[in-house]
This record gives structure tokens, C-alpha cells and sequence, in this order.
């Protein structure tokens, strides 16, 4: 998967059985692209069949425990 994005791409997934995969594999390459961990990246579902994945601030990263 390639795309080129600056901080967020949208997905229109049709097929439900790799929904996963392609979901596993968009934020792998989001988070690679810009030398961060998975950890920022956040999934919405923004319509049918329809998500975007978007890097989160620096402040809104979550806590480790």
C-alpha cells in the first residue's frame, strides 16, 4: 500500500474480510511515514465503509502507564 498524505488518508474498504489487514496496514505505513509510533494514529469510521486514519498532536498521544 502507498499514498502519499500529510497527516491523514481516508479508506474506502469494500471488502469486510480484510478489513483488518488493510486497516493494520494503512496505520503501519501512516506511522512509519512519519517516524512515530502506531500509537499515534487514530482510526475513525467517517462513513459507510469509509475510515480515516490521522495522526494525533503531540498532546493528545496516549499516557503510558
Amino acid at each position: 500500500m502507498t499514498f502519499d498524505a500529510t497527516d491523514s488518508v481516508t479508506l474506502k474498504i469494500w471488502d469486510r474480510s480484510a478489513l483488518h489487514h488493510t486497516l493494520d496496514s494503512a496505520v503501519s505505513e501512516l506511522s512509519a511515514r512519519h517516524n512515530t509510533t502506531t500509537c499515534r494514529v487514530a482510526v475513525t469510521c467517517s462513513g459507510p465503509n469509509t475510515f480515516t486514519l490521522s495522526l494525533r498532536g503531540e498532546g493528545k498521544a496516549l499516557a503510558s502507564a
